[in-house]
């Protein structure tokens, strides 16, 4: 006498106690389907099945069956092939699906994961025993954006090295970002400045405590007798704009945007290699026009209010002012101002009562340009070439080559 052997896994072992159940009337079909997730309909069919073919009945229907999207050994061979590839060896599971499926073949990312682990592409990750619990988004768009930068060798040895200077909204992950060469004072101003040119004043910048973000250092005696914390010049700037600046403790305290660089750092770059960037110029032209259109479209989410909580800019705040590097100099009794190593004549006839042996402000803006500020007033000045101290020579207009060399100390100021 001939007995078949079925092979059952607990689930089917489940759901034919539960189709055996509703057969015999002790269930209904709907409180079956409840039990099992499936509708009435779906049940009622694997009763029929039950009652046709017997306990095989309640068995998936292509188990044992080949895959009708399973690639032939062929293809199978050929994206093995890619995988190989050196330019492909880092790319993880998701990235290197989707660059298969560009290639014409249609496999998911599972079945990529597993090829890697068959080729020894990669390992299989542990799970991590501790848990740590993220912090919940806030709720607007605008409310907190995390900013910080990456240093990386994003061009991998093809070109000059560069950072990467970030932002991300905390409620949603709109990102912005741009590569400089340093990261400086200026570089993190000129992004702050994009952000609130596209979408207004966010109510709070969440930043590390790097130098030009807050200053690490006792007060000096001026600043303990005017009892004044010192300020960066971005914290000025964002007091200004009325934007609350708040200090990470640790890298984890700003896990999104810690956790945005790690993608970066591997889809970004892999990206770059596969278009061939090899500059500052074209990888800030792909990130602009590839990248982040890509980011926007697939890993940002809906904020769970939909208000948006940035505040628009003032007609009274002037940006270019707002956004510039400050140093603090003292009229001399002849009108002149020195300044990094070089003397400025102020050329208005008539001066502002309190000028002379007055404090003035020497403004470096993003685009290079300099300014002179008495106060709320802005002067005119041109610089006296070779002028020396103790000694007074007749101002001439401003050369373009004195204009670069000005420009160049300006920039100098702050490791533009």
């Amino acid at each position: 006498m001939e007995t078949d052997i079925l092979e059952m896994t607990r689930r089917d072992r489940d759901r034919l106690k539960v189709i055996s159940n509703v057969e015999k009337g002790r269930l209904t079909q709907k409180e079956g389907g409840e039990q099992l997730g499936l509708t009435a309909r779906q049940v009622r069919r694997l009763v029929s099945r039950l009652r046709e073919e017997g306990d095989a009945g309640v068995l998936h229907q292509s188990r044992g069956r080949p895959s009708n999207r399973r690639l032939c050994e062929e293809e199978r061979e050929r994206v093995k092939g890619l995988l190989r590839q050196e330019t492909w060896r880092d790319f993880g599971p998701t990235f290197a699906q989707e660059q298969v499926a560009k290639q014409g073949y249609r496999i998911s990312r599972e079945t990529v994961r597993k090829m890697q682990l068959e080729l020894d592409l990669r390992k299989p990750r542990r799970r991590r025993e501790v848990h740590r619990s993220r912090r919940e988004r806030r709720a607007c768009f605008g409310e907190l954006i995390q900013m910080d930068t990456s240093e990386h060798d994003w061009l991998e040895g093809r070109g000059e090295q560069m950072v990467l200077v970030s932002m991300i909204d905390d409620a949603n992950s709109r990102l912005r970002a741009r590569f400089f060469l340093k990261d400086t004072t200026f570089s993190n101003l000129r992004l702050i400045r994009r952000w609130v040119e596209e979408f207004g004043r966010p109510v709070a910048l969440y930043v590390d405590k790097a130098s030009h973000f807050k200053v690490n250092r006792p007060r000096s005696l001026e600043e303990d007798l005017e009892d004044r914390e010192p300020q960066t010049q971005i914290k000025r700037a964002m007091e200004e704009l009325g934007v609350k600046v708040i200090w990470a403790n640790s890298p984890q305290a700003k896990g999104r945007v810690e956790r945005l660089f790690g993608t970066l750092q591997d889809r970004l770059v892999k990206g770059m290699r596969l278009a061939g960037i090899s500059s500052l110029e074209k990888a800030n032209e792909y990130l602009l026009e590839e990248f982040l259109p890509e980011w926007e479209e697939r890993w940002t989410v809906k904020p769970r209010n939909r208000t948006d909580a940035h505040r628009r800019v003032h007609r009274e705040m002037d940006l270019q002012a707002i956004f510039s590097v400050r140093e603090t100099r003292t009229v001399r009794n002849d009108y002149t101002v020195q300044w990094k190593g070089r003397t400025f004549q102020i050329t208005k006839q008539c001066h502002p009562q309190g000028l002379r042996g007055g404090k003035v402000e020497m403004e470096v803006r993003v685009n290079g340009d300099v300014a002179m500020r008495f106060k709320t007033e802005y002067l005119e000045f041109v610089e006296i070439e070779g002028a020396h101290r103790g000694t007074r020579r007749r101002p001439a207009p401003i050369s373009d080559q004195a204009s670069k060399n000005l420009v160049a100390g300006a920039i100098d100021l702050v490791g533009l």
